[in-house]
C-alpha cells in the first residue's frame, strides 16, 4: 500500500506564498505520477497539477497558471506544490494523490491513493 502525507498548509494573508509537501512511503509502485487537488467547502474536488516520474507536468485551470509550480525532490517520493500570490479563493484542503504509471492524469478517479489533506486558508 501507498501512504501519502501532506504538510505545509496554514493560515496566510493575500499575496503570501506557501510550499506544500507530500511524502510518499510504503510500496510506491514506481514509476508513478503525483497529483495535487483541492477542495473548498461545498465544492467538488478540483485538479490543481500533477507531475510524472520523468518530471513532466500539467496544470489545472487558469487559476493556477503563473502562480503554482509542482515539482518533485531528488528523492522522487517527495513532491512539492509551490503556491505564490495566494488569494482568498485559494482557501481549500489540498490533497496529494498517487497513480502508478507514467502519464499525466487530471481526473481524480484516475488516482488510487490519497493523502489526508492539508488546510490552506488565505485571509483577505
Amino acid at each position: 500500500q501507498v501512504q501519502l502525507v501532506e504538510s505545509g498548509g496554514g493560515l496566510v494573508q493575500t499575496g503570501d506564498s506557501l510550499r506544500l509537501s507530500c511524502q510518499a512511503s510504503g510500496r510506491t509502485f514506481n514509476p508513478y505520477t503525483m497529483g495535487w487537488f483541492r477542495q473548498a467547502p461545498g465544492k467538488e474536488r478540483e485538479f490543481v497539477a500533477c507531475i510524472n516520474w520523468n518530471g513532466d507536468t500539467t496544470y489545472g485551470p487558469d487559476f493556477v497558471k503563473g502562480r503554482f509550480t509542482v515539482s518533485r525532490g531528488k528523492d522522487k517520493n517527495v513532491g512539492y506544490l509551490q503556491m505564490n500570490s495566494l488569494k482568498p479563493e485559494d482557501t481549500a484542503v489540498y490533497f496529494c494523490a498517487h497513480r502508478a504509471g507514467g502519464g499525466l492524469y487530471r481526473q481524480a478517479l484516475a488516482y488510487n491513493y490519497w493523502g489526508q489533506g492539508t488546510q490552506v486558508t488565505v485571509s483577505s
